[in-house]
């Protein structure tokens, strides 16, 4: 998490236009200057510090929560390491949805504000929060995203989190299921190196199955290996390129949506 990984220090999370927000973060993360480093601390010190930012975190992802429980808005938290599809998958998502769901997007990425354009090339409105050296969303940000965004009743609401296998998964944003996307390029053993993020999970998502015969990749080793780790998980196999597996898994995103919003 943020004190352990160091990215508290000095991260000021922007939404689009350059627009620094501190608020959110800040409540979350104290970027007051009253975060020390790790290595100067006391274990005892640090286990505090960390608990502190979490029930700092989790008061406001009760109020998100809330919040989209008052206007049935389906909050999905999408999560990978760098290059899983994350992006691509939602475009092709969008795309698919188009007269059965409205979506909106929030865009976590550490600079730039590409995925959001890519994002508002499909029609779907979209805010982009740069994190600066931050690895990670939190309540606050997505927050303070919200009200730029401010999603249709009805609606689903999608998190592209920060690339990232480790803090995402630590931090609540107030969001209804949290989805793990993984593609056959990243290796069979992911669940295991990463157990916290499978665990954490309700949903996972194995993208780029177009590429699977170009690969050495165990298929069935990977989902044993995911299961051994959640047993809970949904499993959902796609591929953004082909259209594989896309109309299952859109079907079971309108099926968690509340009353019908205008469509874009």
């Amino acid at each position: 998490m943020c004190a352990t990984c160091g990215c508290s220090e000095g991260a000021v999370p922007r939404l689009a236009g350059g627009h620094s927000e501190g608020g959110g973060h800040s409540q979350a993360h104290d970027h007051d200057g009253s975060v020390p480093h790790v290595h100067a601390q006391p274990e005892g010190r640090t286990v505090l510090l960390e608990q502190d930012i979490l029930a700092k975190n989790g008061r406001l992802a009760e109020r998100n929560r809330a919040w989209f429980a008052s206007r049935r808005i389906a909050a999905f938290n999408l999560m990978s390491s760098p290059g899983s599809g994350k992006t691509t998958l939602l475009e092709r998502t969008i795309e698919r949805l188009r007269g059965r769901a409205a979506v909106s997007v929030i865009e976590g990425d550490q600079e730039t504000l590409r995925d959001a354009e890519r994002i508002r090339g499909t029609g779907a409105r979209a805010v982009q929060i740069n994190t600066g050296s931050g690895c990670h969303l939190d309540a606050g940000m997505v927050a303070d995203a919200l009200r730029a965004l401010d999603p249709p009743r009805g609606s689903l609401l999608f998190i592209e989190n920060v690339g990232n296998l480790v803090c995402p998964a630590l931090f609540d944003l107030g969001e209804g299921p949290k989805v793990v996307i993984a593609s056959v390029t990243e290796g069979e053993d992911k669940p295991l190196k990463y157990p916290h993020m499978f665990r954490a999970c309700d949903v996972l998502v194995l993208s780029k199955l177009d590429l699977l015969p170009h690969l050495q990749f165990d298929r069935e080793r990977f989902f044993e290996y995911a299961r051994t780790v959640n047993p809970r998980l949904r499993v959902f196999q796609v591929s953004a390129l082909r259209g594989d597996g896309l109309e299952e898994w859109c079907s079971w995103l309108v099926d968690r949506s509340g009353p019908r919003a205008e469509a874009h």
